[in-house]
């Protein structure tokens, strides 16, 4: 009986060696299968739109031409801006002001004077089109965008397609600094060539060259349906995205929508809307023992104080979104009549948004960043265009359908994604916090400097940390 019990026993130990593995791989299976059909089930639908001027045709199909386009200007146009800065009303400052109340007038006026007298924008118009230019009509409105495509390319090498989108108040104009580091990696000795990409940026409808919506409604849901439509249209079924800004919440959307076309996601600002019990924990004790509710050092010391960096400073900070998510159209039409009023109220933003500290200086820092030129191309794009109010009608239009920016959060995302955290983010938002929506997260990366407008200030630290997840995208 001894015998047989132990012959019993190891048969048994035996069918145990093949069933708990067997059975192991059943349930992976399983769950595996279950969250790649939830990632596919749970997705934004897609639907359609119109955006063009009254109804839309009943018959005949758009046309889906990809039509060359080139930025032009005229000595009319000129003129009438050289007109209405000799016209600039100078409004003096309180002493000590910096940039505390906003845009500091006397550096204004220094501003102003190189605009008039130095800025040549025929000039820029000829930098502006160095790269080629297109327009195709989406949804009843032409699209903009810049498409660039790498000058030599090794045998055998694919090329991978990038989709990099702006927000506000930018430009695709951000972009120009970082796309030959993308498209010529090895010229600017940031690799041996192994990765290697054709560079998109789409000017967001409303923006600069793209036709403003002429329909309510446009958010970045419709921004994202649009942007997949163009990168189809060029013949692309799978690609990367990259986005800041606007341009974070519009690609986000895109991987939401058709994460099978998605290779992966790479964003430089995270906004995560989501709050709780278990996130108010969470700060509170985060101040103390960070590493208890999964916060890094670094994570702790761009986080704390709380209330000062993430109350008070945004509070200062977002003035201009609560006009714009309310009345965009009473404030747009000073800016978009006076190219003083504009350039300060988009360049105030370029100061404070790059460096926290800038607001202390009485030239906002500026100059420390960008060169005026640069800086001036951007609010000349907006200004040409007249497309302020356009720009700004975007926040309404998100903003009066989703207040917090958290209608999609439930819909979490599954494509590789990179986060590269610049320290002078408006706001921080730890790895731990943005695993809550971005499931498959491949690199997260704590930049040591820059903010905001990462792709314009730090073309170089932005394009080393793009080419790194994709390398490590392309690997698995």
């Amino acid at each position: 009986e001894s015998v047989l019990s132990q012959i019993r026993s190891f048969e048994y130990s035996q069918k145990n060696a093949v069933l708990v593995p067997a059975a192991a791989l059943g349930v992976g299976a399983v769950l595996l299968y279950w969250l790649r059909s939830g990632c596919k089930i749970k997705t934004i639908d897609m639907g359609d739109g119109w955006w063009g001027s009254g109804e839309r045709p009943l018959k005949g199909k758009e046309d889906e031409s990809i039509r060359p386009f080139k930025i032009e200007t005229s000595d009319k146009e000129i003129e009438d801006l050289h007109r209405r800065l000799d016209n600039f009303r100078f409004t003096p400052h309180v002493e000590g002001a910096a940039f505390h109340y906003g845009f500091n007038s006397s550096y204004l006026r220094k501003v102003v004077a190189y605009w008039r007298n130095q800025f040549d924008w025929r000039k820029q118009v000829e930098v502006l089109n160095k790269y080629p230019h297109f327009h195709t009509t989406i949804e009843g409105i032409d699209i903009h965008f810049v498409h660039v495509k790498p000058s030599y390319v090794p045998h055998g090498q694919a090329v991978q397609p990038l989709l990099m989108v702006h927000g506000w108040p930018g430009s695709f104009y951000e972009f120009y600094k970082i796309i030959p580091l993308l498209t010529e990696p090895a010229r600017h000795g940031l690799n041996e060539g192994d990765v290697v990409f054709e560079v998109i940026c789409p000017s967001i409808p409303g923006y600069g060259f793209s036709e403003a919506p002429h329909q309510k409604g446009f958010d970045s849901v419709a921004t994202a349906r649009i942007f997949h439509k163009l990168m189809n249209r060029l013949g692309f079924k799978e690609y990367y995205l990259q986005g800041g800004d606007w341009g974070s919440r519009i690609t986000t959307n895109m991987a939401q929508m058709l994460p099978q076309s998605v290779k992966g996601l790479h964003l430089n600002c995270v906004f995560i809307g989501k709050q709780g019990l278990g996130r108010l924990i969470c700060i509170m004790l985060g101040a103390y023992v960070p590493w208890l509710v999964g916060l890094s050092r670094e994570d702790a010391r761009r986080f704390y104080p709380f209330m000062q960096k993430n109350v008070y400073d945004v509070l200062r900070e977002s003035g201009y979104l609560h006009i714009q998510g309310t009345k965009p159209d009473t404030a747009g039409c000073g800016l978009n009549d006076s190219p003083v009023g504009l350039a300060a109220y988009i360049l105030e933003k370029f100061s404070t948004w790059t460096d926290k500290s800038f607001l202390h200086k009485g030239d906002g820092g500026l100059e420390s960043k960008y060169s005026l030129e640069e800086l001036l191309t951007n609010v000349m794009i907006y200004w040409v265009t007249s497309s302020i109010v356009s720009s700004m009608r975007y926040y309404k239009e998100n903003f009066s359908k989703d207040p917090s920016l958290n209608a999609y959060s439930g819909y979490g995302i599954y494509v590789p994604t990179g986060i590269a955290a610049f320290p002078q983010e408006i706001l921080h938002t730890p790895h731990v916090w943005a695993k809550d929506v971005y499931k498959n997260i491949i690199t997260y990366s704590y930049m040591p400097r820059g903010g905001h407008f990462a792709a314009f200030e730090e073309p170089k630290l932005l394009a080393q940390d793009i080419m790194q997840f994709v390398r490590k995208v392309e690997q698995l």
